[in-house]
């Protein structure tokens, strides 16, 4: 694959290669891409393919053994941690805080970035907070312990710390693990308002493809720690991305009324099914 053409705006990675051991092989070996501004992107792969490690990289939580990642035409590197935080935020698979914590007081953890240590809240502050509980959908649980919220409540409420923050790029880590269907949904529609209504750029890794058909304007596929495909949901979801990539053999059925596309896996790939016998 050819690598992305530079841009000034939105979010690249050059040639990046990343491993967690000097003995180990890489995880990310030579992976160049392109995340658009403005627009949900989803890191699509199998266990082990590099989602997490390729999301942790862009946000500069790991860094590259080789390559460079560039924000806005801007060296990542050359930001300082307050100013990458105000402008990139990210929210892991598990997140741990007090359980005594309110909502409202996990919201104002956000506003870390905007201020100095010791100092006092602003009416910025206090107006950034309650407009991320109001985007969250949360406002009615602000004095709620978050020991006494559901799994999906809970994670609204790490989004409001996150929008708290204001960063134009948030990066979620399979936001919707463990969560039921219903509040899958709250979360992905939460995150999808936050795109259409505000401009913030998403970065999602996850695992369920039909989410990440409904929800994303662009999908990488991973396999190997290297890019497979990339492009429109239509363009990556195909029984040839899907085979090559999960090494599955899947239908795509599509639903004209709501203009969505739904992937089925029906099994393993012969070849991979014959290896395992």
């Amino acid at each position: 694959m050819n690598p992305p053409s530079l841009s000034s705006t939105g979010l690249v990675g050059e040639h990046l290669c990343v491993r967690y051991h000097p003995r180990q092989p890489f995880v990310l070996d030579d992976v160049s891409l392109h995340i658009p501004p403005g627009k949900i992107t989803a890191f699509i792969g199998p266990n082990g393919s590099g989602k997490s490690t390729l999301l942790k990289t862009l946000a500069r939580q790991l860094p590259p053994e080789k390559g460079r990642v560039l924000l806005d035409g801007q060296n990542i590197t050359a930001l300082t941690p307050r100013k990458l935080a105000q402008r990139l935020g990210i929210l892991f698979q598990e997140n741990i805080a007090p359980a005594d914590l309110t909502v409202e007081g996990l919201a104002y953890h956000g506003r870390y970035p905007h201020r100095r240590l010791f100092e006092a809240l602003t009416p910025e502050d206090r107006n950034a907070v309650e407009e991320a509980l109001r985007l969250a959908g949360i406002t009615p649980l602000r004095q709620r312990k978050l020991s006494h919220l559901s799994s999906g409540q809970k994670q609204l409420a790490w989004i409001a710390m996150l929008l708290a923050q204001e960063p134009h790029y948030l990066f979620l880590d399979e936001p919707t693990t463990f969560l039921d269907l219903s509040h899958q949904f709250d979360v992905m529609d939460c995150l999808c308002r936050l795109n259409r209504q505000l401009g913030k750029t998403l970065v999602l890794v996850v695992h369920d493809l039909n989410l990440a058909a409904r929800y994303a304007d662009h999908i990488l596929a991973l396999r190997d720690g290297r890019i497979a495909a990339a492009g429109s949901p239509a363009d990556v979801l195909t029984l040839d991305t899907l085979r090559r990539v999960f090494d599955v053999e899947t239908r795509i059925v599509c639903d004209e009324e709501h203009h969505l596309r739904f992937c089925m896996p029906v099994g393993k790939t012969s070849s991979t099914s014959e290896a395992a016998s």
